[in-house]
C-alpha cells in the first residue's frame, strides 16, 4: 500500500474562517454578558435623569424631563397582563431575567430589566417608549423617580 499526502491547500482558504469565528467569538461573548446581567444590572437615578447600566441592552441617560414621573406606578405585572411584555425586539429573555427592548401586550414599546414581575416599576417617558423595572426596593425607587421627575 502507497499513502500519498493531500497537497496542503492555499493560505486564501484560511480567510474564510475568521470572519465565522469572530461571529463565534462575538455570539459567545454577548451570551456570558447576557448570563452575567441579572447580577451586575442596576438603575442609576440622578437630577440629570435614570440610567441602566451592567448589561449589554443598558441606556447612558434618558434625560429626567423626558420622564413621566407623575405617571408611574408599582404595577405586578400577573394582575395588569396588558403591561407584561410580550415579544422581545432586542433584548435577553432568560428564565427569571428580561433585558432589553420589547413590545408590551398592550403594543407599547418598553425598555426593560426585569427580575420579579409582582413589583415591576412602570415610567411612562416623553420617548415613545416606557421602562419596566424591578427593582430590589420598588418604593423607593418610585419616591425618588417621582423627586427626581415629579411632572406628567
Amino acid at each position: 500500500m502507497e499513502a500519498f499526502p493531500i497537497a496542503p491547500a492555499s493560505s486564501r482558504s484560511l480567510w474564510f474562517f475568521i470572519p465565522i469565528a469572530i461571529v463565534l467569538l462575538a455570539a459567545a461573548g454577548m451570551l456570558v454578558m447576557s448570563a452575567l446581567g441579572p447580577t451586575r444590572a442596576r438603575v442609576e437615578l440622578s437630577p440629570a435623569g435614570l440610567s441602566f447600566r451592567g448589561d449589554i441592552y443598558g441606556r447612558r441617560l434618558i434625560p429626567a424631563s423626558e420622564l413621566r414621573g407623575g405617571l408611574a406606578r408599582i404595577v405586578d405585572l400577573g394582575r395588569e397582563p396588558d403591561l407584561a411584555p410580550s415579544w422581545r425586539t432586542f433584548g435577553t429573555g432568560l428564565p427569571g431575567y428580561r433585558s432589553g427592548w420589547f413590545r408590551l401586550k398592550n403594543g407599547e414599546k418598553a425598555l426593560v430589566s426585569l427580575t420579579d414581575t409582582h413589583r415591576v416599576v412602570y415610567v411612562p417617558t416623553g420617548l415613545g417608549y416606557a421602562l419596566l423595572v424591578s427593582p430590589a426596593q420598588p418604593d423607593s425607587f418610585l419616591a425618588a423617580i417621582r423627586r427626581v421627575a415629579p411632572a406628567t
